[in-house]
């Protein structure tokens, strides 16, 4: 039944493939009409566009055939490469923020252009995310002749450059590249920073990572880490000192007795095992109580109870000659 159904209907990815068709028709029935444009007709058709788009006089889902059978016509002028069907399909689906799977060589640098104009025409900017510097140079150098032909700006974010003006000039451009580490890391920057205006990072609006794989993957295995000096006192410490003082340790109930329905006694139990606290409910109303807060789990008060943690922790699971020493009134 199953097999009859599918060769009635097709599979759900057939249906999603003759959706996309049918707005290549769409495009390619538009060639002629750009093809026949002088360059100045061709800018002023886009520029046209662009200007509905950003007086909110139209959608980006209403020009998408016009707007890619515009950067097709311009890859052809400007690097002599015309986008093939498979090509605006794939355009299509980066556009709708879903994966297109490109072997090498099947042009994804060329297809990145088709979502990135249609995208950058709300004047919100655009980001490409690189695996490595020498791929988002050579993708800004290669596409930037469709880009520039179009009126759009190309900026590149590179490791090279650390200096927070080159990468705020980069980031004020309708298009930029860089890699997903100098991105990550202007972002953690920008959140260190005291005012808006040291900002280099605008507000984010689309982006298209290549090797997404890779990236979301493989390299999201080790975090992006980045410190910088507090502004927060000691004096938390002190008073999180004062209040571990004041609670009651108790005895882990084993498993069974917990299955039971049995509370657990005391503030708090230690996890020798595994070297940690256990705040009990009866300890976390009376921290709640001592430190005169009414939720210490609460987002601001979440430096309360990590400063508590650490102080239950000082006084139950560190041993002084053992796991410290102090020398000269230091630890």
């Amino acid at each position: 039944m199953l097999k009859i159904i599918k060769s009635l209907f097709g599979t759900k990815n057939d249906r999603e493939v003759k959706k996309y068709f049918k707005r290549v028709n769409e495009i390619n029935a538009l060639e002629l009409k750009y093809q026949a444009l002088s360059d100045e007709e061709l800018k002023n058709e886009f520029n046209g566009l662009r200007k509905k788009v950003q007086e909110n006089h139209t959608s980006l889902e209403k020009i998408l055939s016009d707007v890619f059978a515009i950067v097709r016509e311009v890859g052809k002028r400007t690097l002599n490469m015309r986008h093939f069907d498979v090509q605006l399909i794939g355009g299509m689906v980066l556009h709708e923020g879903k994966i297109a799977e490109m072997k090498t060589g099947e042009g994804k640098t060329l297809v990145a252009t088709l979502p990135v104009v249609l995208n950058a025409m709300s004047g919100k900017g655009v980001h490409i995310v690189t695996v490595n510097d020498y791929l988002a140079k050579r993708d800004a150098e290669q596409m930037s002749a469709i880009y520039n032909f179009l009126g759009f700006s190309v900026g590149v974010v590179l490791s090279s450059s650390n200096s927070d003006e080159d990468h705020k000039k980069a980031y004020e451009c309708d298009i930029t590249y860089g890699t997903n580490n100098e991105f990550g890391f202007d972002y953690l920057r920008d959140n260190m920073k005291f005012a808006n205006n040291e900002k280099v990072q605008r507000e984010h609006n689309f982006v298209i990572v290549d090797e997404v794989d890779s990236i979301l993957i493989d390299e999201a295995r080790t975090p992006l880490i980045i410190s910088g000096p507090t502004n927060r006192t000691l004096d938390g410490y002190i008073k999180a000192n004062e209040v571990a003082k004041k609670m009651q340790k108790g005895e882990p109930l084993e498993a069974n007795a917990l299955a039971k329905g049995e509370k657990q006694k005391g503030d708090f139990v230690v996890d020798e095992k595994n070297r940690s606290i256990l705040i009990t409910e009866t300890g976390i109303s009376k921290a709640e109580e001592l430190f005169g807060v009414e939720n210490l789990y609460s987002l601001d008060n979440a430096i309360l109870a990590h400063q508590l943690d650490q102080a239950l922790k000082a006084h139950n699971l560190f041993e002084k000659d053992v796991h410290y020493v102090v020398r000269n009134k230091e630890v």
